[in-house]
Formats: structure tokens, C-alpha cells, sequence
């Protein structure tokens, strides 16, 4: 289905759209009902859940359209400054239980479908989580579409509208194999493909100069080959507020259909092989990077949606405003790490080649426009593409950057005389072979503020990562610490703790999470206590079936879940886990009278596919659970589990059920999290470093009601230099340790193979392992046991998971949007 934007409707017709949908449950069941027919041809009597579940979805997006309509003419007759986010990921996940949860629908939703006899957990079932993103980084760019909708803040989401996913993950012989992601396969019922406005993204082709007719040097980029972007819409409804934002999807298409020149040289192959090479930028979320051909797609994906995003902004901007001195009281950009960055460069020259500013104007303009969020600390994640590629695939744009850097280092020399090395440190050409762009430089210098995630995280920016463009720009860096939307991961995630919560202080903390504080006098009410456990062993019972049934492993719901799902990356630290399940196994074999409580250790999270060591993990995880799994030594008393494909509507089946969240970054690695902050707010409790959001959740929820071992992140950059401990020394000194290196090493997971996990025997134990593994282990251990200690006396572990659920109404993406808006966009909330 196609629908005209709201610039093509006319009033008439707007009015008319208001009137069409009345949310009785008969009133949706009719339009259930209508939907089948008339855009599916199915006969209502002879139609399965998957149909049901597509003539719900097209009818929740009717009732969303309609209040789109109006949120978009308040934004015009207002003349509201827009927000812009650009971000190359957006994890949203499955839509239906979301919109029906924020239209404030659900029990009407639940009659219809009833009445039609389904039950509406069966049809949410139905629904393909949309592979628009990865990880953390789109899940949070799809919270803050939430927060931005409730908080009717005037806004845009703009991205790619990829056809497959980062893939799908199977597991065989434990070994990590991935196939494609077709989530579009059978299409979408939640997205508007439109044929209006499309828009020309040019690439490669060469530069010339010309005089225009008032005299002056103008530059045009010409002999390009160009690509259509086709805008597709995802609506986002805030919560009971009537208000609707979109995200817009970019999907590449050939700048014809077909070339009439190859028809007629008379080569159709050649014809077809333009489009599918044109229409291969929005195919696959991040392709491999490892070798050129990769690295040129990456580039390409980045600058097709920025170019096409800068287009759709101006054409909305222009139709009121002819000159651009109000542009940033209309405008603001936020971009979401170094992806979008090309969008700096990207403005400079339609301001200058195409608006016809002067270089002091254009900047002006531009870095009152940019806000750029950093998400890493990790300097092989901080963005750099080569010179030469840059200048092949957008040599304009590498013309600009070279202005750019080449007035910023004059501003640099002439504060700092004499300095050469600072200039080479801050330079955003990056000299050597091959030269480089540094991306995350550009984006510093050409925005207005630069923020971090999480208060340790700015800090290290400000110390480490950007310490010398913090010294120039001292006012341009903050911090924002992340969050998550409470509607998501816990109103449509956990609705059992909802209702528990909604007996017992009432509704309002959707909107206001901070009203959770009122919670806390009931961590000391036995009767409450137990009602909450009952909610969690519900919610452990659905993980359990959920497990047999992915991978036939018989697990317990009353053992403790001891959760660590996340993608799987060497700082993140899954290998420790996977040692301290060595260290259980070795214990509850040797001493089986010990006093542990039994556990069920659950893992899940995907390596990116040219990533072996991280793939060689998660081999390990699963050789290691092959192993406890059928001893009979064991019993019931530890089970682990790989859990494949990890995603979103997983995520929301995980979390609840978890008891103990792993969040064991090496301290000084991870920007936020926001895993951790989901963990929380259900209920479980954390056992982690002092990283990230870790920081701020134990002086949220206070240090006795969290789990903290291991370096701090000054004492971990201080131990990769000064090596005060080895891990041979560590095993020298410490017998358990020792062995289970040992059982690592000698082949006890691995049939007797030596081999197989030598590579990471080897950098556990290298002296320069920069995630000080083996450093942090003991220090793990006993954390560990303190966790045991706690859960063996369930009426103190339950108070101290009822205390984090009250305390983390700080955690919002409310909270996070509502000083972007304040102190960043402009924007007073």
C-alpha cells in the first residue's frame, strides 16, 4: 500500500483521514476482517495466524496514520525546528505489541483477536524482527524514536532500509555458521514505500571549476554515476499521546529501471547487471570490510543515505525559507557515531556548490547544525577510510575535507606555535601509508557538541580518546548517559511485573520512571517479595520451554539464571564467564557436597563473521556445554546454554527471566551499555566492573545491592603498562586458576585436542593481553561467590532485585531525550 506524504494531501482529505477509524474491539475486528479481504484476498474463514497477523498490523498502521497526519501539520503550522537523527542502525525489533501498547489499545486488540479465535501472543508470534540493525548502537537509536514520539518532540529517524540483516546464526558442531537474513522475504506490513520524494545520490566522477554569472569560482561535481534513493516510512507512535513520528528508510534503486543504453547496444545482461550493482548499497546491514570491494560498499551505504537525508532536510526547509540565515533555528542533525559523519562535508557543498554561500557562511552554518554522539572507546571502532578511496568515490567531498582540516590546523598553529606533533595528532588527514581521513576528527570539529554516553566514558573521551580537542574546545563536550524506554523493556516486555507494579503504586511510572522509587518501602513486604518471585519463575518458566526447544537442553526454572547475551567481542569478556563456568564444573565435581546454588549459565550473541577468535568463543561455549551438559556427575546443578540468533524479541524473552546479569567489560572499554540497564529494571541483579553505565547504576541502586570486582579502568590502563601481575605468576600463585587453564589447555573440551583452543589459552595467557583476563579472574571468583552467598538467602536477593527495579527510573531514554532536546537541539521539553 502506497500513501501520498502529508506535503500531497489536501485538506479535504487530511479531514477525511481522521474520521475512518474508530478502535472499538468490533470496530477492529471489522477492520481485521476488511484487511484480509482487500489486501490480502483471503477468506476470513479459511485464514491462519500469519494472515491475522498481517491485517492487524495494516490496521494498527491505519489508526497510526491517521494521528502521522496530524502530527506532521502541527510541525507546519508551527513551524517547529525539526530534529534530524541519523543513525546507520535501527534495532527496533518487532512492532506490533509496541504499537498496540503505546496507541493504548491492548485490551481492545486482545478482545478482537479473541473474538476471531487467536490468542494475541500467538499472532505477535508471527511477526520477522526487522533487521535494521545490529546491536546496542540500533537498539538504542530505536529507543530514542520511542522517548522522542511520547515526548512529542518534532523529529526524524533517518537510516537504510536494508534487505537482509547482519545474517542469521546457526549453530553446528558449536562452530557459528552464518546464513542470510532475509527479513523482507514475504515484506513488511509496517512500512510505506514511496514514489515521491526520490532523490539522486551521485558517486565517483570528477570536479571542475566554473565562473557563474555574478563573476565568482563555483565548483561542480560531474560524470557521475548515480543511484535513486526511494524513501520508505516506519511509523512510531508515543505512548497515548496521539502522537506519530516516522522513521525514513532509504532503499537504492537504479537511476533507471533499466539502462535504454545497453537495450540498445543491444546488451540486457549489461542492463541488469546496473541495477543490481546500483541497488546493492541498502542489500546487507554492514558488509564485510576486510578487503577493498568491502570497504568501498561501506563508504558508499554511509554517504547514499546521508546525501539522500540532506536532500529530503532541504527540500523541507526550502519550501518556507529562501535564504539560510534561520537555518540552524530550523534544523538540528544528531549524529549517531562516526557513520553519518560524511554528512559534514556532505552540507559544506550543497551550501557552497549548490546554494552558493562562501566558505565562512557555509561553516557557520554547519557546525550549528551537527551534534555528534560517540559510542566507542575502542580505537580500531573510531572510523578511517582511505584517502584514495575517498577521493575515488567522493572526490568533492575529499576536496572539502582538505579545506576543512587545512583552516582547523591554521586555528590549531596558531594557538599552539611551533607545535608539530599536536597538529599531527589532531590532524583529520591521517599521514602515512596509505594516508587516511579520520572520521571521528571531522565529526569534532564540525559539530557544536560532541557527547559522550555514560559519565566515565565522557571522561575518558575528554582524557584520553579527544584529550586535545577537549583543550580547544572545552564548552563543545558533555555527556549523556543512555537509557532505555520503559514501554519496550518492560510495559511489552515483562507485562506480568507490569501489572504487579500497576497493583501496587498505580500507572504514571510509564512516563515517568522515576515514579518506580515509590516501590522501595515494598523490597521489605514479604507478601510483595513473593508475588515479585512468582512473576520471575513465570518468566523463567516461558525461558525454559523457550530452550528445550531451541536447543532440547532440559534446564530448571529454579536455578539461577545467570545471563550474559551480548555480541560476542574479546572486551566484552564472554571468555571470562566461560572460565568461572570451568571453575563450577571443576568444584561441583571435586566437591559435590558444597554449598553452591545450582545455575543454569546462558549465553547468546553473534561475532561478526570475519571475527575468528570471537567465533572460536563461542566454540568453546558450546564444547564446554556439551561437556557439563551430560555428566552425570552433575545432575541438575549446572547447565549451560548457547542460545542462537540472538535479537531483539529474544532480548524480551531473556531479560525478564534473568537473575544475574553479566555485564564484565574490561573496565575503560564500554561506552555505556544499555543491556545492563534492561537487566535492572526486571529485576535481576549485576555482577560487573566499574565500566560504563555500571557506575551509575551502583550509585543509583546503591553499592550493596550490586556486584562490582575487578580494575577500575585507571588501574587497568595503568596494569597494561606497568604489568604488575602476569598470568603465569597469577597461576603460579593461585592453585584454581591453575587448573582451570589447565583443563583449558589439555584438550578436557575438546575430545583431547590441544589445538583447538590453543589461540586463546595463548592470549589469556600472553603477559600482553590488553582485556586483562586472567588479572581480573580472581577477583571474578570471589565476586562469584558473594553472588552465591546472596542467592542462597532468596528473601535478601529478593529485596535487593525489587531495590534495582525501584531505583532506576534515571535509565530512561525519557530522561536521555529530554536533555538532548534541552541542551543540545534547543528544543525545551
Amino acid at each position: 500500500m502506497t500513501t501520498p506524504t502529508p506535503d500531497v494531501l489536501s485538506e479535504a482529505e487530511q479531514g477525511r483521514c481522521q474520521e475512518f477509524f474508530p478502535t472499538t474491539a468490533n470496530s477492529i475486528q471489522n477492520n481485521i476482517i476488511h484487511h484480509l479481504m482487500s489486501f490480502q484476498g483471503r477468506d476470513p474463514e479459511r485464514s491462519g495466524a500469519s494472515d491475522i497477523y498481517k491485517a492487524l498490523a495494516f490496521t494498527m498502521r491505519d489508526i497510526m496514520v491517521e494521528k502521522w497526519i496530524k502530527t506532521q501539520k502541527t510541525y507546519y503550522a508551527k513551524e517547529k525546528k525539526r530534529v534530524y537523527y541519523l543513525s546507520l542502525e535501527f534495532l527496533i525489533g518487532r512492532s506490533l505489541s509496541n504499537a498496540i501498547i503505546n496507541l493504548g489499545l491492548w485490551d481492545e486488540v486482545k478482545q478482537a483477536v479473541e473474538g476471531l479465535g487467536y490468542s494475541l501472543g500467538e499472532i505477535s508470534e508471527q511477526e520477522e524482527d526487522a533487521a535494521l540493525g545490529n546491536g546496542g548502537l540500533g537498539r538504542l537509536a530505536a529507543c530514542f524514536m520511542d522517548s522522542i514520539a511520547t515526548l512529542k518532540i518534532p523529529a526524524y529517524g533517518y537510516g537504510i532500509r536494508y534487505e537482509y540483516g547482519l545474517f542469521n546464526q546457526q549453530l553446528i558442531n558449536g562452530y557459528q555458521v552464518e546464513s542470510p537474513d532475509n527479513w523482507l522475504r514475504y515484506g513488511t506490513p509496517w512500512e510505506f514505500e514511496r514514489r515521491v520524494p526520490v532523490f539522486c545520490v551521485q558517486f565517483y566522477g570528477k570536479v571542475t571549476t566554473y565562473q557563474d554569472e555574478k563573476g565568482c569560482f563555483r565548483t561542480k561535481w560531474i560524470d557521475t554515476e548515480d543511484v535513486m534513493a526511494m524513501p520508505c516510512d516506519m511509523l512510531v507512535p508515543g505512548y497515548k499521546n496521539d502522537h506519530v513520528i516516522n522513521m525514513r528508510f532509504w532503499a537504492a534503486r537504479a537511476s533507471r529501471e533499466l539502462d535504454l543504453t545497453h537495450f540498445g547496444e543491444g546488451d540486457y545482461i549489461g542492463a541488469v547487471q546496473h541495477k543490481v550493482s546500483s541497488e546493492t548499497i541498502s542489500k546487507v546491514l554492514y558488509p564485510p570490510d576486510h578487503n577493498y570491494a568491502g570497504q568501498e560498499l561501506r563508504l558508499k551505504q554511509q554517504y547514499f543515505f546521508v546525501c539522500a537525508t540532506f536532500q529530503d532536510i532541504m527540500r523541507r526547509y526550502k519550501k518556507k525559507n529562501a535564504m539560510f540565515d534561520d537555518f540552524n533555528d530550523q534544523v538540528a542533525v544528531q549524529l549517531n557515531d562516526t557513520h553519518p559523519a560524511i554528512a559534514i562535508p556532505e552540507l559544506m557543498r550543497l551550501l557552497l556548490d549548490v546554494e552558493g554561500l562562501n566558505w565562512e557562511k557555509a561553516w557557520d552554518v554547519c557546525t550549528k547544525t551537527f551534534a555528534y554522539t560517540n559510542h566507542t572507546l575502542m580505537p580500531e571502532a573510531l572510523e578511517r577510510w582511505s584517502v584514495d578511496l575517498m577521493g575515488k568515490v567522493l572526490p568533492r567531498h575529499l576536496q572539502i575535507i582538505y579545506e576543512i582540516n587545512q583552516r582547523f590546523l591554521d586555528q590549531v598553529a596558531q594557538q599552539y606555535p611551533g607545535d608539530i606533533d599536536k597538529l599531527r595528532r589532531m590532524s583529520i588527514i591521517e599521514e602515512g601509508y596509505p594516508k587516511m581521513v579520520r572520521m571521528a576528527h571531522l565529526a569534532v570539529i564540525g559539530s557544536h557538541s560532541v557527547n559522550g554516553v555514560a559519565a566515565l566514558h565522557t571522561q575518558l573521551l575528554k582524557e584520553r580518546t579527544f584529550k586535545d580537542f577537549h583543550a580547544l574546545y572545552p564548552d563543545r563536550f558533555n555527556s549523556k548517559t543512555n537509557g532505555i524506554t520503559p514501554r519496550r523493556w518492560l510495559l511489552t516486555a515483562n507485562p506480568e511485573l507490569a501489572g504487579l507494579i500497576n497493583s501496587r503504586i498505580g500507572t504514571g511510572w510509564e512516563v515517568d520512571l522515576e515514579e518506580l522509587r515509590t516501590l522501595e518501602p515494598l523490597a521489605d513486604d514479604p507478601e510483595f517479595r513473593e508475588a515479585f518471585w512468582q512473576v520471575k519463575l513465570n518468566n523463567k518458566k516461558r525461558l525454559t520451554d523457550y530452550i528445550q526447544l531451541t536447543t532440547g537442553v532440559e534446564v530448571i526454572p529454579e536455578t539461577m539464571f545467570d545471563v550474559q547475551v551480548k555480541r560476542i567481542h574479546e572486551y566484552k569478556r564472554q571468555l571470562l564467564n566461560a572460565l568461572h563456568v570451568i571453575y563450577l564444573y571443576q568444584k561441583f565435581v571435586s566437591e559435590p557436597d558444597l554449598e553452591l546454588p545450582p545455575r543454569t549459565v546462558i549465553f547468546a550473541g553473534k561475532a561478526a563473521p570475519s571475527y575468528w577468535r570471537a567465533k572460536l568463543i563461542i566454540k568453546l561455549i558450546n564444547a564446554i556445554a556439551e561437556v557439563v551438559n551430560h555428566d552425570p556427575r552433575i545432575g541438575d546443578r549446572l547447565r549451560v546454554v548457547f542460545l542462537p540468533n540472538y535479537n531483539v524479541s529474544q532480548a524480551e524473552l531473556i531479560i525478564p527471566a534473568a537473575d544475574l546479569s553479566e555485564q564484565i567489560s574490561t573496565a575503560g572499554t564500554e561506552a555505556s551499555g544499555t543491556g545492563n540497564m534492561k537487566f535492572a529494571l526486571n529485576g535481576a541483579l549485576t555482577i560487573g566492573t566499574l565500566d560504563g553505565a555500571n557506575i551509575e547504576i551502583r550509585e543509583e541502586v546503591g553499592e550493596e545491592n550490586i556486584f562490582i570486582f575487578g580494575l577500575n579502568a585507571e588501574e587497568a590502563a595503568f596494569e597494561r603498562i606497568r604489568n604488575s601481575r602476569t598470568p603465569e605468576q597469577i597461576c603460579r600463585d593461585n592453585p584454581e586458576v591453575a587448573e582451570v587453564m589447565e583443563a583449558l589447555a589439555d584438550g578436557s573440551f575438546a575430545q583431547g585436542d590441544r589445538n583447538l583452543f590453543k589461540p586463546l589459552v595463548d592470549s589469556l595467557m600472553s603477559p600482553h593481553d590488553q582485556y586483562l583476563l586472567i588479572r581480573d579472574f580472581e577477583s571474578y571468583l570471589a565476586c562469584q561467590q558473594r553472588v552465591n552467598e546472596a542467592f542462597l538467602d532468596q528473601q535478601c536477593w529478593l529485596r535487593m532485585a525489587v531495590l534495582n527495579v525501584a531505583r532506576m527510573g534515571k535509565f530512561s531514554t525519557d530522561r536521555t531525550i529530554r536533555q538532548y532536546a534541552n541542551e543540545i537541539w534547543g528544543i525545551p521539553v
